[in-house]
């Protein structure tokens, strides 16, 4: 099994960008958080940040051809609008899982829209980092 987690704009700043909304958890802390559990499940993890819609696109894109069974997405921004996100998550046939740090829903009304969200199998927001662990732990349960 192989999971690729993508990290969207932003999210290098976590612990520093509203901590008040989005934690005091480090990024750095998070990636070592997800390795860590990925080493605990026996299975092939990546993972990847951009501040970049198109390098986020070819990241997805990529998954096509080299064995991802599952993503994990944080789109940040993007969810609210990114057509080309999820023409690119939908395109790749790979079971994907929409992750956010805060409650999408419970914040500004253009927050709580996801256009990503119709082409994964599922969405987890509000958990603050534990939100990844859930999505992977998830899709391995569902890949077996």
């Amino acid at each position: 099994m192989k999971i690729t987690v993508i990290h969207g704009p932003n999210l290098n700043m976590t612990g520093v960008r509203q901590p008040e909304i989005y934690g005091t958890v480090t990024f750095s802390d998070i990636t070592a958080q997800i390795d860590r559990l990925a080493a605990d499940l026996q299975i092939t993890l990546t993972q990847f940040q951009s501040n970049h819609e198109g390098e986020i696109i070819d990241r997805i894109q990529a998954c096509h051809t080299d064995g991802t069974t599952g993503i994990v997405i944080n789109p940040g921004a993007f969810t609210h609008y990114s057509y080309a996100v999820a023409d690119a998550i939908s395109a790749v046939d790979i079971p994907a899982v929409e992750v956010h740090l805060s409650n999408i829903h419970g914040r500004e009304e253009f927050r709580r829209k996801s256009v990503v969200a119709p082409y994964c199998i599922g969405q987890i927001s509000g958990f603050g980092a534990e939100g990844y662990i859930m999505a992977i732990k998830f899709l391995v349960n569902y890949r077996r």
